[in-house]
């Protein structure tokens, strides 16, 4: 690395990365999800997942990167969590969903500094059109980790109903 260009095409590769582990657990999360709002959240939120990889790798196509994903180890630690504490456990009902809820977001706070920091990148390289479209993918992050706070918020009275 030495250039910020370089560091731009790293983190499209890893976002990229990140994106397909991600997409792959939240589909599994979906599937386990008992509460149908999340369950079609999650379900949606997959798609969208999928469509900011293809847009990762066009955006690598733009800046002359190697289309190629680069493992995001960070995402991979998230994801092993995710499977731990919301698939493979023991939990069911409304408490299986929160556990989901958080698992989600710890994930969607992962892409929104990826994301972020992509987007700063491609402003200092006066990549507009670039910056706009991680943009966009950030304002859909946001709206669906709101989404989810909102479900959470609706559950805080988890202890009194078990």
């Amino acid at each position: 690395m030495t250039t910020l260009k370089d560091l731009y095409i790293e983190e499209l590769q890893d976002l990229w990365s990140a994106n397909d582990q991600m997409s792959d657990v939240v589909s599994s999360l979906s599937a386990k999800a008992s509460d149908r709002k999340l369950a079609d959240r999650l379900s949606s939120a997959k798609d969208g997942i999928d469509a900011h990889s293809d847009m990762l790798r066009g955006l690598l196509r733009d800046a002359g990167g190697e289309e190629k994903s680069e493992h995001c180890k960070g995402m991979e630690g998230l994801v092993k969590e995710a499977r731990k504490h919301a698939l493979d456990g023991d939990l069911e009902g409304a408490a299986l969903d929160v556990q989901i809820i958080a698992q989600y977001q710890r994930m969607c706070h992962y892409g929104i500094a990826g994301f972020g920091t992509a987007k700063a990148f491609a402003e200092a390289l006066g990549e507009n059109d670039a910056a706009d479209r991680l943009d966009d993918a950030l304002d859909n992050i946001y709206a669906s980790d709101d989404f989810m706070t909102e479900l959470a918020e609706r559950s805080r009275n988890l202890e009194s109903m078990g």
